[in-house]
């Protein structure tokens, strides 16, 4: 028997209905007539075990014994996934040949792999394992991947990168979070002060933010902008641009701070003469909008409806698993696979019968439009948040879930609208040795902006008479304009979803930064939101608002943390090290080795009185207090705390 193990059900249902004969559906499972089978995990069957498995004493929070780190891991299976896992024992034992059908990314080889581990797989057998990829549920390309099996065991680097990072974060958030909890509690602080890689710099952001809004002074600084005229008596404005003389006068953001200088710019320029030295018209195009990943729908969905990121999550899942409306939700990509697009008129027309308030907007829309979306070779281990062709009257839904429905629905309808094309003009003019520049922008063809226009009015159309080079002009009179510097804005939902994904935006070190923008930010897609809300839960952050506000507790975290802990270069550096994993050109022990040092100059840290940031700082009631807390260091976490915890 040949025995395909797939991720998730949604996918070995996909590999059964492409292998031939008659199929017989079972608990867990679909047998075809000649006599091979299909599985699945769901998601991770598996999870690392607590550190009391590994030592009774453990179930104490002691500082002696930090930093644990075990000699042999240990997994254990979730709760809810037994009978699934009982099931897999069952066919793993029987089959004679096994085809590793996880995910096509690293965390995806990892999960089917720590199965065949953990149900003690024989090296024989492990050697002749055979890794189907599939990125794409259309029969075709089902099809095509399973005409392309490979050698599984030719992925055991990505396997080992995916098996380092999860037992560094363990390593990473059991022991400092049972460190920093310890040293808390000395100084009266009587909740657990978690710590995570990813969950630290979350709060390190915020503080940091809310810190720099309360230390902000406001500070004057001057524009000056040049009224002028044509021959013709058509009128329009032009910004002043200082040059490099006055930069002792400007700050790093080159705003002008000193007022005599603007006063002097708006005497010398008043009824003089000006010459356009430079005039550029641009016709520009503009895209369709990708579709959705799970974390730019979050993020929108933040900003038009107020829903933070779990009420995103959660709302995604019924649309995806009770409801059928929606493809995988918890996706990194904003792509779709080429043969996708031969559906588009099908999909276009159940949204239209699903939600009446569309059928304006799909009659307008163009079938035969392709858009960038579909392009095979950006898609990743799952392609776009999309709808599915399943019909449904959308007002049997909940008030969020037809609110996120209609954005995944408006952002596909957007695909087969015509791109948007608009002029871009720019004129630069000389007054008195002086730059000024005037820009405009002309809308020529609305396309598919016309359907975000409830998201935003409508931009104002910039426009500016008729010139060209070397036309004269002139300048009725200069004006001053007096503005203050502002501060920074809170983090909402959105802004701070935002800056998870594109947190390279946040270091100064341009090594650091150019590694974050190649890989996914901090958290993943699945785990922002939990990291998040965790954050809330225990008493680091609290919403005023749509506005995102640290607490005490965050804030004496933060300084009580080594600066290091609290800032996203940490994830940089490992994942530097983990690409280096997948590609051969590193190992397993030389990331791990590294860590334990740094883990235990960290633990060593802790106690040296840093925590003197939180005395007096009382603990959020629903963060474990000390009776919670000594219950909680004896029974088991449920998985969900472990990972956000962890991370």
């Amino acid at each position: 028997m040949k025995l395909y193990i797939a991720e998730k059900p949604s996918l070995g249902r996909a590999i059964a209905a492409v292998l031939p004969g008659t199929h017989q559906r079972g608990d867990g499972f679909i047998k075809t007539s000649n006599g091979d089978c299909v599985s699945w995990c769901i998601g991770h069957l598996l999870e690392q075990a607590e550190p009391h498995m590994y030592n009774p004493e453990y179930k104490s929070w002691r500082m002696q014994h930090l930093p644990i780190v075990p000699d042999e891991w240990k997994l254990q299976p979730k709760k809810e996934s037994k009978q699934q896992l009982a099931v897999l024992r069952k066919l793993v034992k029987e089959a004679d040949e096994l085809v590793h059908a996880g995910d096509p990314d690293r965390e995806g080889q990892l999960l089917v792999d720590q199965l065949f581990a953990y149900l003690k797989v024989s090296q024989k057998k492990k050697a002749e394992i055979q890794r189907l990829l599939i990125n794409d549920l259309n029969p075709a390309a089902v099809q095509r991947a399973l005409d392309s099996l490979e050698l599984n065991k030719n992925y055991a680097p990505l396997s080992s990168s995916a098996l380092a990072r999860s037992r560094a974060d363990w390593l990473y958030g059991i022991n400092m979070t049972r460190a920093y909890t310890i040293q808390g509690r000395q100084v009266g602080y009587d909740g657990v002060l978690s710590v995570g890689r990813v969950q630290t710099p979350v709060l390190g952001l915020v503080v940091r933010r809310c810190e720099e809004i309360e230390n902000f002074v406001s500070k004057p600084f001057y524009e000056v902008k040049a009224h002028l005229k044509t021959e013709n008596d058509e009128q329009f404005t032009a910004n002043w641009r200082p040059s490099e003389a006055c930069e002792p006068y400007m700050d790093d953001m080159r705003r002008v701070l000193h007022k005599s200088l603007a006063e002097n710019v708006v005497a010398r320029i008043t009824d003089k003469p000006a010459e356009i030295k430079k005039y550029e018209k641009k016709n520009k195009k503009q895209s369709q909008p990708l579709p959705y990943s799970l974390s730019i729908l979050q993020i929108d969905a933040a900003r038009k409806y107020g829903l933070n990121a779990q009420n995103v999550l959660s709302t995604c899942q019924s649309l995806y698993e009770k409801h059928k409306l929606i493809t995988y939700p918890r996706s990194d990509c904003r792509y779709l696979p080429q043969g996708h697009f031969k559906e588009g008129k099908a999909i276009l027309a159940v949204i239209k019968n699903n939600d009446s308030s569309f059928e304006k907007t799909v009659d307008a829309a163009d079938s035969s439009i392709k858009s960038p979306a579909w392009n095979d070779k950006k898609v990743t281990a799952h392609h776009a948040i999309i709808p599915t062709q399943r019909k449904v009257n959308l007002q049997s839904l909940s008030k969020q879930e037809q609110q996120v429905y209609r954005l995944i629905a408006r952002q596909y309808i957007a695909q087969f609208y015509p791109v948007h094309e608009y002029a871009d003009t720019r004129v630069e003019i000389i007054i008195e040795g002086g730059l000024f520049v005037a820009t405009a922008k002309t809308i020529l063809k609305e396309g598919w902006q016309v359907l975000f226009r409830s998201d935003k009015s409508k931009e104002a159309e910039k426009t500016l008479p008729p010139l060209q080079k070397g036309q004269e002009l002139h300048c009725e009179r200069g004006e001053l304009v007096e503005k203050n510097t502002t501060p920074p804005p809170y983090f909402t939902d959105a802004t701070l979803l935002s800056a998870m994904t594109g947190i390279a935006r946040y270091v100064s070190s341009a090594d650091i930064r150019k590694i974050l923008k190649d890989t996914d930010g901090l958290g993943t897609e699945a785990t922002r939101a939990g990291i998040i809300e965790l954050l809330f839960r225990r008493g680091f952050l609290t919403r005023k608002g749509k506005q995102i506000h640290d607490t005490d507790a965050g804030r004496g975290l933060i300084k009580a943390l080594p600066e290091e802990a609290s800032l996203p270069d940490m994830t940089a550096h490992w994942e530097s090290t983990l690409n280096a994993i997948s590609n051969r050109e590193s190992n397993y022990a030389d990331f791990m080795q590294p860590l334990q040092v740094q883990l235990r100059k960290l633990i060593a840290n802790s106690s040296s009185g840093s925590v003197n940031s939180l005395r007096g700082v009382t603990a959020k009631k629903s963060a474990v207090g000390k009776k919670k807390f000594k219950k909680r260091s004896k029974k088991k976490v449920s998985k969900k705390k472990t990972a956000r915890r962890n991370q």
